[in-house]
């Protein structure tokens, strides 16, 4: 397979996506809207602040969002540690270890699929947000004794684990999230939670590997250090998910605010 043909296929797919959307996007606003809404006088919209505060109206928001933001750090600082730590603690191939990738990522779309079935049934979504927090704490301690333990399939089934269990937690806050907001505000919520969960998200896929070198690092001299560098991230990542747990107690007991 060469790398020409490879460049071959890569820009036909790239063409092909092109034309999909296209077609996908075909007429979905009719031009005569555009000149409709045009000669509709609209009113002025509320400045940021104004929104925010109706927003965070009732006390709840910032508690929310931090939980949101301690879960969802916890669920991405092992996101690049999962193949490095199959390979230097368990030997793995290097096939095993992309499986393993793969298998984080099926958990997180079981977890979502999981999430809408057992959401519309009217499950409360901070009810099952905190669910799939508490999921993460037995995946991280399995993924933490199958070094110890020398078992691959514990392994595979805690990272399957935190995949599911992340994902229920990150459908469950957002539903929660856009639920919760004001009438014509869930634009806001939406971007509230996406930008606290894409920033958590960073911050814990960085901090985690930081960790990881700088614990590694000063544990060189023992013959296990490099098992223990992994394991201080997974038990930071089980601190951090109760900690989240603990933010997310007091909205299970307190009513929604009724927003206008």
């Amino acid at each position: 397979f060469s790398p020409g043909r490879l460049i071959q296929v890569i820009q036909a797919a790239a063409v092909t996506t092109l034309v999909l959307n296209g077609v996908a996007l075909w007429k979905q606003e009719p031009r005569g809207g555009a000149v409709r809404a045009a000669a509709t006088p609209r009113e002025p919209s509320p400045a940021f602040r104004d929104a925010w505060a109706r927003f965070r109206q009732g006390g709840q928001v910032e508690r929310q969002l931090l939980a949101i933001g301690l879960g969802t750090m916890a669920f991405s600082m092992s996101d690049v540690l999962i193949e490095p730590y199959g390979g230097q603690v368990l030997r793995l191939s290097v096939g095993d270890t992309t499986r393993l990738t793969a298998a984080l990522a099926l958990g997180g779309l079981f977890g979502f699929a999981w999430a809408s079935r057992v959401l519309g049934r009217g499950t409360d979504p901070l009810r099952l947000a905190g669910g799939g927090a508490l999921l993460g704490l037995p995946a991280f301690a399995a993924v933490t004794l199958a070094a110890p333990l020398d078992s691959t399939m514990l392994f595979t089934a805690g990272t399957l684990l935190i995949g599911f269990g992340g994902g229920v937690f990150g459908h469950g806050t957002l539903t929660a999230t856009m639920g919760g907001a004001p009438r014509g505000q869930a634009g806001l919520a939406l971007g509230a939670w996406g930008a606290v969960q894409a920033s958590a998200a960073g911050l814990g896929m960085a901090s985690g590997g930081i960790i990881r070198d700088v614990a590694a690092s000063l544990l060189a001299a023992d013959p296990g250090g490099d098992v223990l560098a992994y394991a201080i991230v997974y038990l930071a990542e089980m601190a951090l998910l109760a900690a989240a747990l603990v933010v997310l107690v007091p909205l299970l007991r307190r009513p929604a605010p009724a927003h206008p």
